[in-house]
């Protein structure tokens, strides 16, 4: 028995698009579930490589095979062609007992599956990491210094370029101009065959009407089907669209407190928010603070690579921020604040200060703020009076890592979508 390969696939260096897209769609829930397991594992610099794919296990995935129904004689049918086959190959049936050992058998009654590696590119990754997230209360706000236009669609015109023309459109300009022509035709042609029948008239008489009929008959059948007044042409506008525009500031505590295992999880959190923050949105700045004992905004590559330490105040990254949104960034703008910190402060009063700082001034600025602690087991100052603030407001909230295994769920929290009222 044969079976006739059709390749029906149009795809550059044999790769098959549409049945890769099948096959994330099928496995996409799979995908999500090891989102957690890959940033607990994964080097922080691998998770924003543009150069490198994502390598992902999953269980439980049985991938397409050849098969055909039993009985005799030639079938043709249509399978998922490759670069190895073209059409009109036939392909022996396999051998049996050829195939590699699986695993020991066992007398053990549970159901078990392979597993199943898929490598999918950085773009597709991010799609599954953040398809679901949002930054809350984003709100459209107009920049006069930022004017973006969008084209739409503004109805028809008589002129344009060959590839705007709306064939259809033309097509029922000429149709509807043709049956009104022909109406206007058939009346006259009646009127000139009523005159006709009139049997008193002369023979100089007849023959006028007979030639006007023969001049409206052959004016009605030469009547061109399309004409320059038909064609219509898509027509298009700008127009301006209000820019959302909004800032996120990064604030990390670097001070000798922290340890590698608290730095590289407050890295790994600021590495998924800009990787959100980059994908998600087209227009925002990102604004980042380092702070020990002293505060200062710095470029992205010394916020993630600088080894700079020292001792514990928050205080003055508040304070900066609150300067930098003072001088730089008005009222027409989307303001969030993401802060990382192991809680550690110098002394009660820096604590303090810090809530009230919060309460009073910045949290009135800015649309959504979090807080996140990388904690031991024991409660700081700081989040004592964290806590005290996000109990009174909706724009605050708080959450504690204790390991890289809780940082998807605790961002997941942060910045899922809020169900619009």
């Amino acid at each position: 028995m044969g079976i006739n390969i059709v390749d029906k696939r149009d795809n550059p260096k044999g790769k098959s698009s549409p049945n890769r897209q099948k096959l994330l769609k099928r496995i996409g829930h799979k995908i999500k579930k090891a989102m957690p397991d890959i940033i607990k594992k994964s080097n922080v610099k691998d998770l924003t490589s543009s150069k490198k794919g994502v390598k992902i296990p999953v269980k439980g995935i049985n991938e397409p095979q050849f098969g055909y129904e039993g009985g005799s004689g030639d079938n043709k049918r249509v399978h998922p062609g490759n670069k190895e086959y073209t059409t009109g190959d036939k392909i022996k049936k396999p051998r049996g007992g050829d195939g590699e050992r699986g695993q020991k058998g066992s007398n053990d009654p549970t159901v078990t599956e392979d597993d199943f590696t898929i490598s999918i590119s950085r773009e597709e990754f991010l799609e599954y990491f953040f398809e679901d997230l949002e930054l809350p209360d984003m709100v459209k706000k107009h920049l006069n210094s930022v004017v973006d236009f969008k084209q739409r669609r503004a109805g028809f015109t008589n002129a344009g370029s060959p590839n705007r023309l709306n064939v259809v459109k033309s097509y029922k300009n000429s149709m509807s101009r043709k049956m009104a022509t022909s109406i206007f035709y058939d009346k006259k042609i009646k009127e000139t065959e009523d005159k006709l029948k009139d049997t008193t008239l002369t023979q100089d008489k007849v023959d006028e009407l007979i030639k006007e009929l023969k001049k409206l008959i052959n004016m009605k059948t030469s009547v061109n089907f399309m004409e320059e007044i038909d064609l219509q042409y898509n027509n298009y506008e700008q127009y301006p669209v209000p820019v959302t525009s909004a800032v996120m500031f990064c604030i990390m505590d670097v001070s000798a407190s922290m340890g590698e295992k608290e730095k590289d999880i407050s890295k790994r959190f600021f590495m998924l928010l800009y990787m959100f923050l980059t994908k998600q949105y087209e227009r925002i700045e990102i604004v980042f603070i380092r702070h020990h004992t002293q505060a200062k905004e710095v470029d992205e590559d010394e916020f993630f690579n600088s080894r700079e330490s020292g001792g514990t105040i928050v205080l003055p990254a508040l304070e900066l921020m609150d300067k930098i949104i003072t001088d730089k960034y008005s009222t027409d703008w989307n303001i969030y604040a993401a802060q990382a910190s192991d809680g550690d402060v110098w002394d009660n009063a820096d604590a303090i200060s810090c809530g009230d700082l919060l309460r009073d001034k910045l949290l009135n600025k800015i649309q959504y703020m979090v807080y996140i602690e990388i904690a031991r087991m024991r409660y700081s100052n700081l989040w004592e009076q964290y806590q005290n603030v996000s109990g009174n407001v909706n724009n605050f909230k708080t959450g504690k890592i204790q390991d890289n295994t809780e940082i998807w769920d605790v961002f997941k929290d942060f910045f899922k979508k809020r169900v619009k009222e």
